[in-house]
């Protein structure tokens, strides 16, 4: 779906939890300009009036121009006692009717927490968390990984999960209601591999989650190496300046073979760096297959 109606479900979890247990919004949102242009229009046919009745007035005819500056009198107070709406509850109102067309539009293509149980929220979370700390890592940002694949390729892996759990989670709803009616043997021989394959699709899950968490790990190991090698970096530039304050201070050589190796090093971490990272991508076609 769009990234507009995510945020917007994002941002109204509440209403949408509502909406699937069966609410329906009973305000339909009104244009702001339509009110304006009524309340224009009464204004407008009130002044009017009052123009012919002042020509009533003027031209002699007294009973003509009550009765006219009366409809104007009335005109003018339906227009200034009429309630205005608050402009908040406006914008609520609005805001409920598009979530509920958007959660009509995708439905089928969300998947809210409160349609996990909870052995499946535990395994969302350890796969969210995964994610995220691959597409938040420098590594990734800085090119390392395939960030371009990991962008179109986590946010699916994500999505597949979450539809499975949540179809996993309806079905075991379901199949522990049936037995917590208790069940003749007859029904109890056909719960039984039910339950089995509720089991055996849930540890086909699990899998795909701990494949992300694999990949996670390798991606982690190249960050610690990148972290590394850029403070690294950092310090071997300041070499000349440490080597320098050495030899004015008169503190001897003791010290030199220890920032020497700072370039020692660095030449280390580099290696570790491209070796963690090649892991990753190990890891990476793993997920995919």
């Amino acid at each position: 779906m769009p990234d507009e109606a995510a945020d917007l479900f994002r941002d109204n979890r509440k209403l949408l939890v509502r909406i699937r247990a069966g609410w329906t919004p009973t305000h339909r949102p009104r244009p702001a300009a339509l009110g304006l242009f009524a309340r224009g229009l009464t204004t407008l046919a009130a002044l009017l009036a009052i123009a012919v009745g002042l020509d009533f007035f003027l031209a002699g005819f007294y009973t003509p121009f009550v009765v006219i500056m009366t409809l104007a009198a009335l005109l003018i107070a339906g227009v200034l006692a009429k309630p205005r709406p608050d402009a908040e509850v406006e914008r609520r109102h609005a805001v409920e009717h598009h979530v509920y067309e958007s959660a009509r539009r995708y439905e089928g293509r969300f998947v809210l927490r409160e349609d996990l149980d909870d052995g499946a929220r535990t395994l969302m979370s350890r796969a969210q968390a995964a994610i995220d700390a691959i597409m938040d890592s420098h590594v990734n940002a800085e090119g390392l990984l395939d960030d371009v694949r990991n962008s179109v390729m986590l946010p699916a892996q994500e999505w597949e999960i979450a539809r499975l759990l949540a179809k996993l989670s309806h079905l075991r709803a379901e199949h522990d209601e049936v037995v917590a009616e208790g069940v003749t043997p007859e029904v109890a021989a056909v719960t039984e591999p039910l339950g089995q394959a509720l089991d055996s699709s849930e540890r086909a899950v699990l899998t795909r989650v701990e494949a992300l968490e694999r990949y996670a790990g390798h991606v982690a190991e190249a960050e610690r190496a990148y972290r590394a090698r850029h403070q690294i970096e950092r310090l071997s530039a300041n070499l000349p300046r440490y080597e320098e304050l050495l030899a004015e201070s008169g503190a001897g050589d003791s010290a030199m073979p220890e920032l020497s190796r700072l370039t020692e090093d660095a030449d280390r971490l580099e290696q570790a760096l491209r070796d963690s990272v090649s892991s990753a991508h190990e890891a990476f076609r793993h997920l995919r297959g």
